[in-house]
């Protein structure tokens, strides 16, 4: 397969530089044979097709067709190399001429534009009017546009193509300004104006504002701060990175962002900042990392505390390009004061629909480190340092032979008294006891046991500290009884029995009819349902409910 694939890339180097007729013929088998032979061989093919690209320029259709090829296969995963920044350069030749065809046609009415692959004689006659001689090249631009945009793409998914590209800023930026024009017609140029942006920038000073440090970070593949984010928040916070403070991001988020696919289980990122430039303006995770001001000559992105959670999907905007985040160094603490003494101060710069301030509060809500759905089983949990430390405690109580302190011992464990908790619910809803009243020490002296009173009264609780009955509001007092209820216990009243004493005036309130207890709390039930062994639905019977 291998030598197959050799014989028919030489029939399409022989045919593109002698404009023979079999050139489509050949370049259909490099096609179908590229995936059936190893990356090295690719990587020869491409070194082999770079000068026969450049001597093809003139004759714009071959070599339209030569850089979609060279695309392909960089696709099929050989390296780019030369042949990826000649690909860009007959883009920006061509690009340009396109660019003219668009201002040519919209200077002479406008209306829908041809295709690419459809353009003629008569839309070149309709330029002409604008353009004079160039009209001819403007047309060819136009209609290799497409091809063009297309091999540009697959070049820019390339780390060593993008980082030529950044190497001379003045052909990024011309070229940028071309596919950016064309992306107004053509959509496959989106991409390509994405992939160019991503090539702009691919290095940061990161400034933390909770733990006020600053760290240089090196990236590449990144195509915006969504994918930024995540991965700083996986390269600095917690113990796996450099200790920063908040919550790790789950794993299946951090390898979604380097090279990994989506899972669906964790398909939903959460943030861990603000992302905010050094000069103070708004950058946000929605922007791409080229977008992040310059200050002083250097890119500078603040990590502020969030003043609106948010989240968004895991994944890479060009799944085809992988991510990568690196720490190069943290600064030192001198530099990062310098850092921090020219940027913004803290809480004046937040999201842009996070709601407003009140009460001089910065706005900058932090949420507890927390692990939510099944990134709990992913990720583990990097509390930090406590943020109420406990007191510290007594030495002497880890001292051979060491005693409760006073504090301890002084402490007297009372049940019944209700002041010892003064917030408990009882202290709050309770009624204020009355204080004890004196009793005369000649009346018959309790017994050693709590009395219970009558079942129409309340129980005489023991005041604390005393043996001294105490009686409650709302209680029914009593006489001292001779011998405890408990030695003679008292008969049940009976329900249908007036409850009133005997010496009572009779009422004509309906409230003072004698009825059974609780009658007056609650509506009369249904006949039977006090009745427990034949209360319930039929259908919880399987052999039918028991007379009633």
């Amino acid at each position: 397969m291998t030598e197959e694939f050799r014989a028919a890339f030489q029939r399409v180097l022989d045919t593109a530089a002698s404009q023979a007729p079999g050139f489509p013929e050949a370049v259909h088998d490099v096609f179908r044979l590229s995936s059936q032979v190893p990356r090295e061989e690719l990587a020869i093919a491409l070194e082999a097709l770079t000068p026969v690209l450049g001597d093809s320029e003139p004759h714009a259709g071959v070599a339209a067709d030569l850089s979609v090829l060279a695309g392909a296969l960089v696709e099929s995963g050989a390296p780019a190399g030369q042949v990826g920044l000649e690909v860009l350069r007959q883009l920006g030749s061509y690009g340009q001429a396109a660019v003219a065809f668009l201002h040519a046609w919209e200077k002479t009415g406008g209306g829908p534009l041809p295709a690419p692959n459809d353009v003629g004689e008569g839309e070149e006659a309709r330029v002409e009017q604008v353009l004079g001689d160039n009209a001819p090249l403007a047309t060819v631009g136009w209609w290799t546009s497409l091809r063009y945009g297309l091999a540009a793409k697959a070049m820019l998914g390339d780390s060593g193509v993008r980082a030529a590209v950044r190497a001379d800023p003045g052909a990024l930026h011309e070229l940028g300004q071309i596919v950016q024009a064309l992306s107004t017609r053509l959509s496959e140029f989106g991409e390509t104006a994405e992939l160019l942006r991503m090539s702009e920038v691919d290095r940061l000073l990161v400034l933390d504002r909770a733990s006020w440090r600053g760290f240089r970070v090196a990236f590449d593949g990144l195509s915006d701060n969504f994918q930024l984010h995540t991965l700083l928040a996986d390269a600095l916070i917690g113990k796996e990175g450099h200790r920063l403070p908040g919550t790790r991001p789950d794993p299946r988020w951090v390898a979604a962002s380097l090279d990994a696919a989506v899972d669906p289980l964790a398909d939903v990122v959460r943030g861990e900042w603000d992302l905010v430039g050094g000069d103070g303006t708004w950058v946000g995770n929605e922007a791409c990392p080229g977008d992040v001001p310059l200050v002083d000559g250097e890119r500078v992105l603040v990590l502020e505390p969030q003043s609106l959670l948010h989240s968004w999907r895991a994944g890479r905007r060009h799944p085809h390009v992988p991510g990568s985040l690196t720490v190069l160094a943290e600064l030192h603490p001198d530099e990062a004061a310098v850092w921090w003494a020219r940027v913004h101060p803290a809480g004046s710069v937040r999201h842009p629909q996070a709601p407003a301030i009140e009460n001089d509060d910065t706005g900058a809500h932090r949420r507890p480190p927390t692990h939510f759905g099944v990134a709990a089983h992913f990720a583990e949990v990097d509390s930090g340092p406590m943020s109420a430390p406990f007191a510290a405690l007594d030495p002497h109580l880890d001292a051979p032979g060491g005693e409760l302190s006073a504090s301890f011992e002084d402490i007297t464990i009372n049940p019944g008294a209700g002041a010892a908790f003064p917030d408990s619910p009882a202290s709050l809803f309770d009624p204020p006891a009355r204080p004890p009243e004196p009793v005369d020490d000649a009346e018959d002296e309790p017994d050693d046991f709590t009395v219970p009173a009558a079942w129409s009264g309340a129980l005489t609780p023991t005041a604390p500290g005393t043996d001294d009955p105490t009686e409650f509001p709302g209680s029914l007092s009593e006489p001292p009884l001779d011998e405890p209820l408990w030695r003679d216990p008292r008969p049940l009243p009976d329900p249908g029995a007036d409850v009133r004493p005997a010496n009572a005036p009779a009422a004509d309130d309906p409230r003072d009819t004698p009825l059974p207890p609780g009658a007056r709390l609650l509506p009369p039930m249904p006949p039977g349902v006090s009745d427990g062994s034949t209360w319930a639905p039929h259908w919880k019977w399987p052999m039918g409910p028991p007379g009633r």
